[in-house]
């Protein structure tokens, strides 16, 4: 019987021993996980808010790095607050009531002093929720302010018209634009072939200008080449009535030639006369002839 006490006796003091290393090891670890919980990291580029149970949103916003938290009654909101590029494209009616496909390059990013009041009324999609619906009336304000042949000739100033605008109504959301920028301009199909077919015959016209300018300058250039050839002809008469001697220098010139180029002729050989030269100047026949031509004495 004794030893039967004793035994109970032992096994009670190992059990309370027992019982209490566990508890040690939950508190331990429940202190681990209530201090693990309670931290959180913000990554570069991003920045957090805390949203309470007891509050709400609170007006704190903190930076990257390490921060802490009270667990179960308060988490963190992180925002991504690098700029984001959105590209949107919205079809649009210009002054003279033709349609223009006109796309956007959008590059976003939320305030980040008013991250707070952003996620009451945005949340984290801020973007899907607002920039679609800005950018098309933004668009159609602008576009309709020009005619389609001024949008392309004026594409700078239409681009910041847009991003003035754009950044202005953006404000009011608490959203930053970086940058603005056209990347695309279409029209419709139809306005297109009406252009194309306007140039066309634009360069038609200029082509026929060119063709009848032309032929008014080879006109004027055969007149002025037949009255030149007209006065030098009177001018050689004039010479050869008040000097027949004239003729007989101008017959020795185009000897000269006919002998030059005979001379320089080396595959054939030709033999010509005098008379074929026009060197008969010595012959009767052509004092004769001299003589028909000189002016007949009153």
């Amino acid at each position: 019987m004794n030893k039967a006490a004793d035994l109970a006796q032992r096994l009670m003091r190992g059990g309370k021993g027992m019982g209490g290393g566990l508890g040690a090891l939950l508190a331990v670890g429940g202190l681990g996980y209530g201090a693990w919980t309670s931290m959180y990291t913000v990554e570069a580029g991003h920045r957090s808010i805390i949203f309470s149970r007891v509050g709400g949103i609170k007006p704190d916003i903190y930076s990257e790095g390490l921060h802490f938290r009270i667990p179960w009654l308060q988490w963190p909101i992180i925002y991504d607050v690098r700029a984001k590029p959105r590209k949107i494209t919205s079809p649009t009616g210009s002054k003279d009531l033709q349609t223009v496909n006109i796309s956007l390059r959008v590059l976003s990013r939320p305030d980040t002093l008013s991250l707070p009041d952003m996620y009451r009324q945005l949340a984290l999609d801020y973007d899907e929720r607002v920039l679609p619906s800005i950018v098309n009336e933004v668009l159609k304000s602008t576009v309709a302010k020009f005619n389609a042949s001024q949008l392309i000739t004026m594409r700078q100033q239409v681009s910041l018209m847009i991003r003035k605008s754009l950044i202005e109504r953006a404000k009011d959301f608490n959203i930053v634009l970086d940058d603005v920028s056209i990347t695309e301009l279409s029209f419709s199909t139809e306005y297109t072939s009406a252009v194309e077919s306007k140039q066309v015959a634009q360069q038609e016209a200029q082509r026929a200008t060119f063709i009848v300018e032309k032929a008014k300058q080879e006109k004027q250039q055969k007149m002025v080449q037949a009255e030149g050839e007209a006065e030098s002809a009177r001018l050689i008469g004039q010479a050869i009535t008040a000097n027949p001697g004239y003729l007989k220098l101008r017959k020795i010139r185009a000897a000269q030639a006919i002998a030059r180029t005979v001379a320089s002729s080396q595959a054939n050989k030709v033999y010509l006369n005098a008379g074929t030269l026009m060197l008969n100047i010595n012959d009767g026949d052509f004092d004769k002839k001299l003589e028909t031509i000189k002016p007949k004495k009153k």
